[in-house]
């Protein structure tokens, strides 16, 4: 079962259920999905779906900042459990000492030497790391282990 077909089955589970909030945050998710689908005229695999995921993970996240600074404080509970719905779906992260082991077997397979190829390291590690780490702390690990 991939990813979508397993958040469709836990959106009629939480339709069983009567969960409103799990089922709206569910809804929400799929409702992404479909738009990229069509937008882009393909059907999404499991790597595509969890980009999806982390995107309206990093929205929520922006939103909440934006909530608390504006004293809404009961919109910023919503939001937060929205994201908790949505981690569900994401793969297990990984450790800072697993990160640390992918960046240098990618330095060392692609024989990179200096910060301005970082970009192939990168494009080695994207693929790898998706989902699981934190891309914006990966690029600042590798241009760190480069410079």
């Amino acid at each position: 079962m991939n990813l979508t077909q397993q958040i469709r089955e836990d959106m009629k589970t939480a339709m069983r259920a009567k969960n409103s909030v799990r089922l709206g945050a569910i809804r929400l998710l799929l409702a992404a999905i479909k738009q990229r689908e069509v937008d882009e005229r393909i059907e999404l695999s499991d790597v595509d779906v969890i980009a999806v995921i982390n995107k309206m993970i990093k929205q929520r996240r922006d939103s909440i900042t934006q909530f608390e600074a504006a004293a809404r404080q009961e919109l910023a509970d919503i939001e937060k459990v929205e994201i908790s719905v949505l981690q569900t779906y994401m793969p297990q992260p990984m450790t800072e000492a697993e990160v640390e082991i992918a960046v240098n077997d990618a330095i060392a397979s692609s024989g990179v030497q200096s910060a301005q190829e970082m970009g192939k390291v990168i494009a080695l590690l994207k693929p790898k790391l998706a989902g699981r780490a934190d891309m914006s702390k990966v690029s600042a690990l590798v241009k760190a282990r480069l410079s």
